[in-house]
């Protein structure tokens, strides 16, 4: 399985982006998928993942911010994130799950002024 992500960048405090993360060679119908983060120093932690059938889970941190949904038909995650502020800066990481664990080589959100 590759994941190839897009839209990171630099944003201001307030502002929003869209994550994409496309998954190619997939071999099953029921999988998970899903956005991790690390920023400078700290450990990564999950933001926010979904089945292939659109259920989610979201971290504390960004319930009511960021929304996470899917296109199966696509295998296909999209993280829309609004309100952003700079505790979000952090390299964010696609990931995929059917038998096994698949990541994405990562990709930059700064939330500055």
């Amino acid at each position: 399985v590759q994941l190839a992500e897009s839209g990171g960048g630099l944003v201001q405090p307030g502002g929003s982006l869209t994550l994409s993360c496309a998954a190619s060679g997939t071999s099953f119908s029921g999988y998970r998928m899903g956005w991790y983060r690390q920023a400078p120093g700290k450990q990564r932690e999950l933001v926010a993942r979904t089945t292939s059938r659109g259920r989610t889970t979201y971290a504390d941190s960004v319930k009511g911010r960021f929304t996470i949904s899917i296109d199966s038909a696509k295998d296909t995650v999209y993280l829309q994130m609004n309100s952003l502020n700079p505790e979000d800066t952090a390299v964010y990481q696609c990931w995929y799950n059917d038998v096994m664990d698949f990541w994405g080589k990562g990709i930059l959100v700064t939330v500055s002024s």
